[in-house]
């Protein structure tokens, strides 16, 4: 058989990094298949891989770049495109200054190499206006875990040591179908069936009787945004019982007078009613968790997009420090990434809010301000007022909330270009479409993801299939555009490569604590003749733990090594490292951040707040075969039946007048859609379900499977001006709506 060929890397559309097997001949693909050698996943994988192949042969997918024209779309050479992106940024710059250009990236891009050059990028920019797509996920935990434990996310994020642990609490989470979101595990039903299978117990609380609560031991519904109000009642729980045990950060911790203060005022019996648990419950699962042999409790989207995310997340970390579970094997513990982003960024104090954005004052974080914000900083007139945006693989307009205001905000931009490989809700807005070549086209490492992982491994993604000779990779593209910024935009891309390896050489090397006598100089010549992201990963694997050190441990791992052990390499369990991670200006672990000190009287406040009986609260849910927007073209995984309904209780059903299967129409303050309506017992009465990143209705894009398969746009009644105070990231989760029949 000709041009046969058995590749191992790892799949690209979650955050589970499981191992999958392409077979492929020439340019085909001829089968994809879980990797049964793959040492984390063990052949594990859900129906999302197959989207591998069917990404990769999709005729919809943008080959070269795209212009919009007067009279339709025309395709145009990279040089062409390159030059008018160019040309177009600089002079929106020179007339309304550096800030007039946003940029904004999805999440596609975290499965990219391409995310070691963002920063390039946006320093090339010098704008303010990079907006922080964490805001529709994560943002509220990296806050969070960077005043307690310090920075850089995500290596001080605690994650639960779940292949050991004996109590597993999971609050506003479905790691049986997100495969677990900042705690990286492929084959999450396995796993937590195993810790059930070893005597543990999993307790769920959430909105809705999730897959993962199913799986389970015990769940309870929980009204939508009382996570925080829950936790500081377990928390009052451990103080007035002396349940109080710090284990691993006993000596390590500042605040607990301040924490304990504040957990006076969330007795049981005082949250019961707001939270919907009763105060039993919430006492007997405190003294549960306390008293196991290990436990973690693990948070997800529930606990972040929501009026307390931040709050929120602070609870699941303090109730993991103060029984002593955190830092210990079965409770929460830091992985060791192979590639640290350490070795690059630093460990340093978490720093945010360093400035506002410009309309509604909300917190910058990492140099971004939320994405939130998107729709008025591009709306609003005055100085700063964004004009032109650059997209790096996002559809904002089916993922971001309120998207009937970012639709009039994109439409009125001066300038839009869109690296992406499909002309979907959003780029049909842009004036040029760069498109990348598919991700089995293209080598891979999962650089953040590694620092999540519930055991410490690392593997390299081969490319499956060669992408086209003209067609070049999203890192080059974004150095394209970075170098054009810079005044660079006739040197080759090896050169400006080159400048800004050597810079971050430089930067790894005053970093660099463990390897001495290291010399930016020795890792340039080290690895010349090597360029873009292989080389800079090339040189994190040598600088990291388990490194070479540039020869100094001539047994550590380089990429060469990573590569030639094609399966993964098991690095082993986490291991206790409190000690290594604690960054924070004090030098402890900060139990009471201002930001959340700050923010509980708006909780208190809440909790006495009861709503209306004709309001529902709408919350998201998660789909196992379409995390993304884009594989809603993807036709293995939209067949079968609808799965983009709204979700309602019987007793809501009953109330509203809505028969299973028959439309409704669901109305907030941002505006309204109409969906088909799903009768279950799976959710909490005044509560609605519907997921988001669907609503294809659209004739001017390519999304043919899409369009068939359109379903109603979730965001079209979530509201871009509902924040989390302290984050600034925007309510996706219990939105007040109104649901009637259609």
């Amino acid at each position: 058989m000709p041009d046969h060929r058995a590749v191992s890397r790892v799949c690209p559309f979650c955050e589970a990094t499981c191992g999958v097997r392409i077979e492929a001949e020439g340019d085909k693909i001829v089968s994809v298949r879980g990797d049964r050698d793959d040492p984390f996943s063990r052949g594990f994988i859900c129906p999302k891989a197959y989207g591998l192949k069917e990404i990769y042969e999709d005729p919809e997918r943008l080959r070269r770049p795209l212009k919009r024209t007067p009279s339709g779309w025309r395709e145009i050479g990279w040089e062409e495109a390159y030059r008018e992106v160019r040309e177009r940024l600089l002079e929106i710059r020179k007339k309304h200054g550096n800030n007039a250009i946003g940029m904004y990236s999805g999440n596609p891009v975290v499965h990219d190499m391409s995310f070691l050059y963002m920063t390039a990028l946006g320093r090339a920019l010098a704008s303010r206006s990079v907006f922080n797509a964490s805001a529709i996920d994560t943002l509220p935990k990296e806050i969070q875990t960077g005043l307690m434990f310090g920075g850089p996310f995500p290596a001080t994020v605690p994650v639960p040591d779940i292949d050991r642990t004996s109590y597993l609490l999971v609050i506003g989470a479905n790691p049986a179908v997100s495969h677990g979101s900042l705690m990286t595990m492929p084959d999450a039903p396995g796993r937590l069936k195993r810790v059930i299978a070893r005597g543990g117990r999993i307790v769920v609380i959430d909105p809705r009787r999730t897959e993962t609560a199913k799986l389970a031991t015990e769940h309870h519904f929980i009204r939508p945004g009382a996570d925080a109000a829950l936790l500081l009642a377990m928390i009052n729980t451990l103080f007035s019982e002396d349940l109080i045990k710090l284990g691993a950060a006993q000596g390590m911790v500042d605040g607990i007078d301040k924490v304990e203060s504040i957990a006076r005022g969330f007795a049981p019996e005082a949250v019961a009613e707001y939270c919907g648990v009763s105060a039993a419950d919430i006492r007997r699962i405190a003294r549960e968790f306390a008293g196991a042999e290990s436990a973690a409790c693990y948070g997800r989207l529930g606990t972040c997009v929501q009026e307390f995310g931040t709050l929120a997340s602070w609870g699941v970390d303090l109730l993991n420090i103060l029984t002593g579970n955190l830092d210990r094997p079965g409770g929460v513990m830091f992985p060791r990434a192979a590639a640290p982003v350490t070795a690059i960024a630093g460990a340093h104090p978490f720093e945010f809010g360093r400035w506002r954005s410009r309309v509604s004052g909300q917190p910058e974080v990492a140099g971004m301000i939320p994405s939130s914000t998107m729709a008025e900083e591009i709306l609003t007139p005055g100085d700063g007022q964004v004009r032109a945006m650059i997209l790096l693989m996002t559809n904002p307009l089916r993922s971001a909330a309120n998207s009937g205001e970012l639709e009039a905000a994109f439409s009125s931009l001066d300038f839009l270009v869109a690296i992406d490989f499909y002309l979907n809700e959003t780029t049909r807005h842009a004036d040029l479409i760069l498109p990348t070549p598919s991700p089995a086209e293209q080598p891979n490492y999962e650089f953040g993801l590694y620092h999540l992982s519930v055991r410490n491994v690392s593997k390299w993604s081969a490319v499956a299939v060669p992408p086209p000779s003209d067609q070049p990779p999203a890192w080059e593209v974004m150095l394209q555009i970075a170098a054009g910024m810079m005044g660079l935009g006739e040197h080759q891309v090896r050169e400006v490569d080159d400048v800004i390896f050597a810079q971050m050489a430089q930067s790894a090397v005053k970093k660099n604590t463990q390897w001495k006598g290291l010399t930016a100089e020795e890792v340039v010549t080290s690895l010349a003749g090597a360029a873009g992201p292989e080389r800079i990963f090339d040189m994190l694997i040598r600088l990291g733990p388990y490194g070479d050190g540039f020869g100094r441990d001539p047994s550590g791992l380089t990429l060469a090594k990573v590569k030639a052990a094609p399966h993964g390499i098991d690095l082993g369990p986490l291991e206790p490292r409190l000690s290594e991670i604690i960054n924070t200006r004090s030098g402890k672990i900060e139990l009471a951040p201002a930001a959340m000190l700050d923010d509980v009287p708006r909780l208190s406040a809440r909790v006495g707040q009861p709503g209306t009986a004709d309001q529902m609260l709408l919350i998201g849910r998660r789909n196992l075969r379409t995390s993304n927007s884009f594989m809603h073209n993807l036709p293995s995984l939209v067949k079968g039946r609808n799965r983009c309904t709204l979700q309602i209780s019987p007793t809501d059903a009953a109330r509203l007048r809505i028969a299973d299967g028959a439309a409704a129409r669901v109305t907030s303050r941002a505006g309204s859609v109409v969906v088909p309506v799903e009768v279950t017992d799976d959710l909490m009465p005044g509560v609605a379900s519907l997921p988001h990143g669907w609503g294809h209705n659209l004739e001017d894009t390519r999304l043919s499977v899409a369009r068939a398969h359109a379903g109603a746009n979730a965001n079209a009644v979530t509201d871009n001006h509902a924040y989390d105070v302290a984050s600034g990231t925007a309510v996706l989760f219990g939105t007040p709506v109104t649901i009637e029949p259609a």
